[in-house]
């Protein structure tokens, strides 16, 4: 009897570490799996205010591209220029848990209100391309925006003969198009104030769309007979939308036009000689910039790449500002080929 009973113990003792041994290997399993990969994935939240123009879709791929190649993850969420979803959405993508938002505003004053709500919960914000007003933003990557402007203006003057000229700026609600004018006026006014320049049309551009800017260049040229010598337009779209209302009067090429952004549909209008001239801004540099940044704040670093200081009405906001590069006929090729974003057979057909 005794002898059966140490028998059974010993066929349970067995069963006992069999069992074991199948179970201890599924449960450190598990444990790997949804240890450090998942939960040391950096989350980047990019809210975006359009991808209406090719500029803005070219940021979102090269923030996600270039966030992806160090590990994080990128949510993307895109407002349609409307202030009220941008927040929305950025309220959406705080509940998702991520680590860090990047913010294009659509309104700079509006969007400290998202500035406010990221730091409530703890999530660092990068004020991207569009500098966000009035708030304790983290920090801001882009061009130097006046630079870009005084770019335009250089070029302006010294290939817009004497007349009157269209000045117009991008949206009211968008900082850039302030910093665009300011920077492209330090340059031209002076000759406003000689004489040299006759300014009949001061005009923003509703939301950056060229149908507002064709419509502003269409009321301007009637009310002028057509006597335009040149036109400040403040992006490639606006630029776009001015060469129209030039056409349709067969002024096309015949009045200087500047632009910026780089659009594959400017330096096309540039091959052709109906603009003058737009500004390179590297996305892929300014992307790369950016997820950079965000990168570094979400892991409560300071980042590495700051070389500047921007006055956004509250403070001084550190941050990492590009060099922008004018584009003419005469370096058109070159840029567009070094910049790899276009084929030169595209710029040319």
């Amino acid at each position: 009897m005794k002898k059966l009973v140490v028998i059974f113990m010993v066929i349970v003792l067995v069963l006992s570490l069999a069992a074991c041994s199948q179970t201890k290997p599924s449960t450190t399993g598990s444990t790997q799996t949804s240890g450090n990969d998942k939960d040391e994935q950096i989350v980047i939240g990019l809210s975006l205010p359009t991808q209406r123009e090719d500029i803005w879709v070219r940021h979102e791929k090269h923030i996600r591209e270039a966030a992806e190649a160090l590990g994080a993850k990128v949510i993307t969420q895109i407002s349609d220029n409307d202030a009220s979803k941008q927040q929305s959405q950025c309220e959406n993508l705080l509940s998702q848990g991520i680590d860090v938002l990047i913010v294009g505003a659509h309104d700079a004053k509006a969007a400290a209100n998202i500035v406010e709500m990221a730091h409530a919960q703890n999530v660092p914000v990068v004020s991207y391309d569009r500098l966000i007003l009035d708030c304790d933003v983290d920090v801001y990557v882009s061009f130097d925006n006046i630079v870009v402007g005084e770019t335009m203006g250089k070029w302006f003057v010294e290939n817009v003969p004497s007349g009157n000229i269209m000045v117009l700026a991008g949206d009211p609600l968008d900082n850039n198009a302030k910093l665009f004018r300011q920077g492209a006026m330090n340059i031209i006014q002076p000759k406003i104030d000689s004489g040299f320049y006759n300014k009949v049309l001061d005009q923003s551009v509703l939301d950056w769309q060229a149908e507002n800017a064709m419509k502003l260049a269409e009321d301007s040229l009637t009310a002028n007979n057509n006597d335009i010598v040149g036109v400040v337009a403040p992006n490639d779209s606006t630029a776009g939308g001015v060469i129209q209302a030039l056409a349709a009067q067969g002024l096309d090429g015949k009045v200087g036009v500047t632009g910026q952004d780089f659009e594959l549909s400017a330096l096309q209008r540039i091959y052709q000689g109906t603009q003058g001239m737009t500004v390179f801004k590297d996305t892929v540099v300014e992307g790369a910039a950016a997820a950079k940044a965000a990168i570094e704040l979400a892991q409560g670093k300071t980042p590495s790449e700051i070389n500047g200081k921007t006055d956004n009405g509250k403070l001084e906001v550190p941050s990492v500002l590009a060099s922008p590069q004018a584009v003419t006929r005469d370096n058109l090729k070159e840029i567009v080929e070094k910049s790899g974003l276009y084929k030169w057979e595209d710029v040319i057909k």
